[in-house]
């Protein structure tokens, strides 16, 4: 990047280090990946003990408020039946504790509840932010990899299914646990005979939830991996409509989304019927277990074990215990779905970063009075190659030197897309590639970015391995054009801006120019403040293609990259391109891919490419006059395809 362009974003991009940076340990199993999920909330760690304590407090009230019955039976109703006049005094009293307590064990229920509302939305607050930023430093073939919509299912369905867990299920999940711990204690205080029902009832729950639970939560799994794959598909037919309609793709995708949609019903519907199915068959445990109680008690009533009130007290634990028990087995569902959803987002936490172990930085530097360089301000001088050896300061001036020495790649192991390139290209030179679509053009240019890493060989730029360059400031060093542009939701003047956050208005005004996309933008309403919207839909495709070509300008950049930047424009507006082209490539290195041989004709270099190999290179005339492959391209004999 040059003198004027933005200094404050290098190093900025493809942060380097170790790449399980800002991860969390990785988990599959509903436990682990539950703890993995307190490990998030760890901040509000403060919070949710003051949860647990307000929690603990309701549960003690409910269950003391139970206990009461046992003495307000036996002390105070038994004693009074028969009585003309009873003396209600004593009565009351302990009714208004009872009041007191029902009254402490909901006020304590709701604070906890709102304080969990802020907790969750803390919560997701942080887990969208890591994701974003954990998305931000992936690897372009990740994303080649994967649809849109299924990463998009994580910022949505898999988040909104972890605030209900959080927000609601879990809290529940702790007072429901408190809950039947209280009363169990109780229990067996009052009655270990009637206890031994309550063990045998457990012990049915238990191996219910556990039996049911384990099914569940297989298709709840599921269930959101189908889910991310419907959005994923649903995104990609509203994208493509216009090819849909075009090509009467209609009944096709129709088809294609009711299958979808069928495995989804499927999946959905088996993961919740094992969660629904748990809690008719625990409430009808429920009955039957009160029932035995009371048969049992008043059998132990009668030969004069226990009395009516400690019965009284059982009963009424008894259902308080199958309360919570309900209550769990009503959260399954949401339990189980947000923890599915929880390991999706872990998942992709755990997607390796883009591995960055370059050490040398983009600064600007001047020469000085013993014509040595030396680093500057941001406001002075030109750019240079900062390199630290043994405590030492290297400087090397940024010229735009990009040579590929003996380079091969492959996407897939053992299929080679680059075969053993060597080339190189100087400042102020046009290096052009011409070639059948898959001969390895786009893929050239890619690695000069480093978007992926070459399997063998060496890339240099201005002599330096390119691996040894932080990937933030490399990429600050070159612009790129692409064929398919995008252009966000924004002002014309802020999408032109995007190549240089610190360009002036002037400076994005005067990129405009040189991309002779001035002209149209004045005549649009409201000029350079015009809102562009669904990715420029309201331009047409030459508007946008200029407006990528300005933006590529604003960023003043040492190294231009052109990827059929004027394939999809019509003549005229490939001639405005092309002269403005001709002022924004002076003095720089550029790379230009194109299938149209008219806008290479004046390349310094045409390198012609077929099955990842250069298989001739040479300036226009003299491709021309070998009568090779480039020539039957040029005269039509052989048609790129």
């Amino acid at each position: 990047m040059r003198h004027g362009g933005s200094m404050g974003r290098m190093g900025s991009g493809g942060k380097g280090g170790n790449p399980k940076e800002g991860r969390y340990y990785r988990s599959r199993a509903p436990m682990k990946t539950l703890k993995r999920l307190l490990k998030v909330m760890h901040e509000y760690r403060f919070r949710i003990l003051l949860v647990v304590i307000l929690n603990i407090t309701s549960s003690l009230a409910t269950v003391g408020n139970t206990y009461m019955l046992r003495p307000v039976i036996n002390d105070y109703i038994l004693p009074l039946v028969g009585k003309q006049s009873p003396d209600l005094s004593s009565f009351i009293g302990i009714l208004a504790v009872m009041a007191g307590l029902a009254i402490l064990a909901a006020s304590c229920s709701f604070a906890a509840a709102r304080i969990m509302i802020y907790v969750s939305s803390g919560t997701m607050k942080k887990i969208r932010t890591d994701l974003f930023s954990h998305v931000q430093k992936l690897p372009v073939s990740y994303f080649d990899s994967k649809q849109h919509g299924e990463i998009m299912s994580h910022f949505t369905n898999d988040t909104d299914t972890l605030r209900e867990l959080i927000s609601n299920a879990l809290p529940n999940l702790i007072s429901s646990v408190i809950s039947i711990t209280g009363v169990i204690v109780m229990m067996i205080l009052l009655s270990w005979q009637l206890f031994l029902l309550v063990m045998v009832h457990m012990t049915l729950i238990l191996f219910i939830i556990r039996t049911v639970g384990s099914r569940s939560s297989l298709f709840f799994r599921k269930n959101q991996g189908e889910l991310a794959a419907l959005n994923g598909y649903i995104e990609e037919m509203i994208e493509g409509q216009k090819v849909v309609k075009v090509f009467s793709y209609e009944e096709e995708a129709k088809a294609r989304f009711d299958a979808m949609t069928e495995n989804l019903y499927h999946v959905a519907s088996k993961a919740n019927l094992y969660a629904i199915v748990v809690m008719p068959i625990l409430g009808n445990l429920s009955y039957l277990h009160y029932t035995l109680t009371a048969v049992f008690g008043a059998y132990l009533t009668i030969h004069g074990i226990l009395d009516i009130g400690t019965i009284g007290a059982f009963l009424q634990y008894t259902r308080t215990f199958t309360q919570p028990i309900n209550q769990i087995s009503q959260q399954i569902n949401t339990i189980l779905m947000a923890l599915a959803g929880a390991e999706r987002i872990f998942d992709l936490l755990d997607e390796p970063i883009e591995i960055d172990e370059g050490k040398i930085r983009l600064v600007h530097a001047e020469y000085d009075a013993n014509n040595q360089l030396v680093e500057t301000s941001c406001d002075r001088g030109f750019c240079a190659w900062k390199e630290v050896k043994e405590g030492e300061v290297q400087l090397t001036k940024l010229d735009g030197d990009v040579r590929f020495n003996n380079v091969s790649f492959s996407y897939v192991p053992g299929q080679l897309v680059l075969d053993d390139i060597s080339l190189y290209a100087r400042n102020n030179q046009k290096i052009a590639f011409v070639g059948s679509t898959g001969a390895g053009k786009t893929t050239i240019v890619n690695l000069i970015n480093r978007f992926y890493e070459i399997t063998e060989g060496e890339i240099t730029y201005d002599g330096i391995n390119i691996q040894d360059i932080k990937k933030g400031d490399l990429r600050n060093s070159i612009s790129m054009v692409l064929q398919d542009t995008h252009l966000f939701t924004d002002t014309v003047m802020e999408n032109i801006r995007y190549g240089n956050l610190d360009a002036t208005d002037e400076e994005v005004i005067q990129a405009a120019k040189l991309a002779n996309a001035d002209s149209f933008i004045r005549h649009l309403p409201n000029g350079y403040q015009y809102m562009i919207t669904a990715d420029g839909e309201n331009l047409s495709q030459g508007q946008r293609q200029l407006l990528a070509i300005a933006r590529a300008a604003v960023k003043n950049p040492e190294v231009l990259i052109l990827d059929e930047a004027t394939s999809s424009v019509d003549t005229r507006t490939e001639a405005l391109i092309e002269k403005g082209m001709d002022q924004l490539m002076d003095n720089r290195t550029v790379f230009v891919i194109a299938h149209r041989l008219s806008t290479v004709r004046n390349s310094d270099a045409i390198l012609v490419l077929e099955h990842g190999k250069i298989i001739e290179r040479g300036n226009h005339e003299a491709l021309l006059e070998m009568k090779g492959r480039y020539y039957q391209l040029y005269t039509g004999i052989f048609e790129l395809s």
